[in-house]
C-alpha cells in the first residue's frame, strides 16, 4: 500500500486541498491519499476544535470511493504534531506500507527548519505540489488555485 499524506491545519478544509489530493492521485503511484489535520498550528495560530476539522475533512472524502481518507493519527498522538513523530507512528502501525509526504511549493524553503528533516526524508518520499506564486524546481502539476484557509 502506498499512501500520500497531505497534512495541514484544515481550518477549514477547502477546494485547494481537494484539488491537491486529485493532482497527487492522478500523477503519482499512490493507492490512497490521506488528509492529516494537525492538532495544533505550528506557529500558534488559533484553530477550530480538532474533532470538528477532522469531521470536515471526512465530509470532503465521502465521494472519493475510498481512495481519499481523513486520518486522526495526530489527534491520537496528541503532542506537538511534528511531522517526524507522525511518520514514525504510521511506520509503527503499518511497517510494510510506503509513505509519501505531499507539501506545497510554498513550504519547501521552511522544511530545513522542521524537526529532524533528514529522518522525515528517510521515512517518506517527498512530493512537492506546484502552488501558485511559489515556483519550485521539480514541483508536480500545474500551479494550484491560490486559496488559503485563512482567506476562506
Amino acid at each position: 500500500m502506498d499512501v500520500a499524506l497531505l497534512g495541514g491545519s484544515f481550518n477549514p478544509p477547502h477546494i485547494g486541498h481537494l484539488l491537491a489530493a486529485h493532482v497527487v492521485r492522478a500523477l503519482e503511484p499512490v493507492d490512497q491519499v490521506w488528509f492529516v489535520p494537525a492538532v495544533h498550528h505550528p506557529f500558534g495560530k488559533p484553530l477550530v476544535d480538532f474533532a470538528h476539522r477532522l469531521a470536515m475533512c471526512e465530509l470532503m472524502c465521502r465521494d472519493a470511493s475510498g481512495w481519499l481518507m481523513a486520518s486522526d493519527v495526530e489527534g491520537e498522538l496528541g503532542g506537538n504534531g511534528y511531522t517526524v513523530d507522525t511518520l514514525r507512528e504510521l511506520h509503527r502501525r503499518w511497517p510494510d506500507w510506503r509513505w509519501t509526504l505531499v507539501v506545497g511549493s510554498d513550504i519547501v524553503p521552511e522544511m530545513a527548519k522542521w524537526r529532524e528533516p533528514e529522518e522525515i526524508r528517510r521515512l517518506a518520499r517527498i512530493v512537492v505540489l506546484n502552488r501558485a506564486g511559489h515556483p519550485a524546481p521539480g514541483a508536480l502539476g500545474p500551479p494550484l488555485v491560490k486559496v488559503s484557509s485563512t482567506e476562506v
